[in-house]
This record gives C-alpha cells, structure tokens and sequence, in this order.
C-alpha cells in the first residue's frame, strides 16, 4: 500500500474545509481596505496613503505562552484568540497606533475543526474589537510535534500613527500623573509559574478567572489619546508591573516612576496564586499585571478626568503614581 500525506496524518483537505467553513466570520472584519486575493499565500491590503501626513507603520508578533495548556485541559479556545489578538495590537497601541491588519498562525497536531472554529472566532472578535482586519494566516498541522488535541497559536499584525502622533515617552516630564487600566485577570503572562503553584483541582476551581480573554485597550485609549495629553503608554505584560511600568520613562533617564501599591483594585486571583506558592510580592510584582493591564502618563490637571474618560468607555480605570526626577 503506497504511503501518502493524509496517511502520514496531514489531510489538507480537511484544513481547506475548516477554514472554508469560517470564510464569512473572517470577512466580517473586513472593510474596503482589504482587496480581494488570488487564493495565494498573502494577503492585499490597500494603504490609504492620503489620509496622512507622515505615516509610520508600527508592527508586533507574540503568541499567548502556557496559558494554552490551561485553555487546553479545560477545551476553553475562543479566549484564547482573543488574547492573540490583544497581545499584538495592545503592544502596537503603546506607541499611539491604530492597528490596520491581523494575522495569525495556528499549527495543531490534527486538525480539530471544533477547536479551529473557536480560534479563529475568538481571533475574529479580538480584531473587530481592535478595529483591525483579520487579513489572513496559516492553519498547520503538525503531527508528531504536536499531540492530537494539541496547538500552538501566534499572530502578526501592523499598525499606523501619524509621525507628530506618536506616543514614544519623549514627551514624558516631572509631575505627569500615572494612570493605571483594569486588567480582566491574569492576561496571558506567568502562566508557567500558575501552572507551578496551582493543583488540578484549584486550576479546575479557578479556570474562570484565569482563562478571562486580556482585555483589549485600543479603542478606549486611542479615543483618550485624541482629546487629552498622553505622553507614555505602556502595555503591562512580560516582566509585570515591575519591568514595564518603569518603560514609560524609558527615553528619560533622568525620570522614574513612583507607583503606589494598593492605589488600585487588584482581582483576588493574585492573591489565591501568592498563597498558593507562597510568592513574594517582589515576585508577584515582575511576573504579573496585578490587576493594571496597561498605564499611560497624562498631565495632572488631566488625570480625573482621563480616569473618567476610561469609565465611561468600560475600562476602570486609577490614579496609580506620578512622573519624578530621578536622584540616581
């Protein structure tokens, strides 16, 4: 009996059928921008030069971490395309920028079309959310490499602000207040340490909290940024508190930040994972948002009602610390 792909576990057949299937979910992302392909490998996207000054293109690619191994264990997928999503045009939004284009990578084990259809409709929110078009990606399957229910998932995405926009901290000055945006948990950071410190059955207790999509700042902020004087943004993820919020002075040397604990409501799941491994704070504090997903620096006469501003557009927000020279 002659060998061949199907046989060696990779029926593209079965990929093609799956993606056909979500072939209206994707289009719903797209507006007059995306132009109608060949069926190729890439993706037409006609750039509205005209409608800038001096545009600069802003670009990301991340993935989600080991928080899939939870998504995995629970069969929790559609948050997960979400956290793609919000991983890439979150980090694009810290320099002001709307994203334009979305795509994604999605390699399985054996093709699950239950598990891609809530992928790729979770990464279709995530990017109506953003405002960005799902343009495209690539659905591999990989056996050997990954189990049968296994898969990884990464994504890329491209954005644009206009040069005299854009949001690079340099801008930052002594006195500049802090604000601090509600995360919707965990996000998608320190996963591998969760994953160390929580048995089965409180992974199980708690999948609610931790597998909670990470909220997706674009709109909200971008709207913000047009009206009020944002100098910095940061998106609080690798590193947590302790490593990003200092990168908001990251092209002043001669600023820190000064950020108060407690000036903000932290989500009990932090303190149920701090029990659980008896971590301390100083970990807690550079391996997880703690509650703040992204901050941005404004003027202080601003601060109240950037804060207000957030609310009204469903994102907590607080006052969580100032801009101060620095004594080093």
């Amino acid at each position: 009996m002659s060998a061949t792909y199907r046989k060696a576990g990779v029926d593209i057949a079965a990929a093609d059928h799956a993606i056909a299937k979500l072939a209206p979910v994707i289009r719903a992302t797209h507006g007059p921008e995306v132009l109608p392909d060949r069926g190729q490998f890439a993706a037409l996207f006609r750039f509205a030069v005209h409608r800038y000054r001096d545009p600069v293109l802003v670009s990301s690619t991340d993935g989600v971490g080991t928080k899939l191994k939870l998504a995995q264990q629970c069969g929790a997928h559609a948050g997960i395309g979400v956290d793609v999503v919000a991983m890439n045009t979150n980090d694009i939004l810290a320099y002001g920028a709307q994203p334009l284009f979305f795509l994604d990578y999605v390699a399985m084990g054996k093709i699950s079309p239950r598990i891609l259809s809530a992928l790729i409709r979770g990464i279709a929110r995530g990017c109506a959310m953003s405002g960005c078009a799902l343009v495209g990606g690539e659905t591999a399957e990989m056996p050997g490499v990954y189990g049968p229910q296994e898969y990884d998932v990464a994504g890329f995405c491209v954005g644009v602000v206009e040069r005299a926009r854009l949001i690079d901290g340099s801008r930052v000055r002594a006195g500049d207040v802090v604000v601090g945006l509600a995360s919707s948990g965990v996000h998608a950071n320190g996963f591998s340490l969760v994953r160390a410190v929580l048995g089965p059955a409180q992974m199980r207790r708690f999948k609610r909290q931790l597998l909670a999509p990470t909220r997706i700042y674009v709109k909200p902020v971008l709207a913000a940024a047009s009206r009020y004087r944002v100098s910095a943004i940061a998106h609080v993820t690798g590193g947590g508190l302790a490593r990003r919020l200092p990168g908001l002075v990251a092209k002043q040397p001669r600023l820190r930040v000064r950020w108060t604990r407690g000036s903000w409501r932290t989500p009990a799941i932090f303190q149920r994972i701090q029990e659980a491994g008896r971590i301390a704070r100083e970990e807690m504090d550079a391996t997880f948002n703690m509650g703040i997903g992204m901050a941005l620096t404004c003027r202080p006469r601003e601060a109240r009602a950037v804060v207000q501003f957030l609310a009204r557009r469903g994102v907590p927000a607080w006052i969580i610390g100032r801009i101060e020279r620095s004594t080093a």
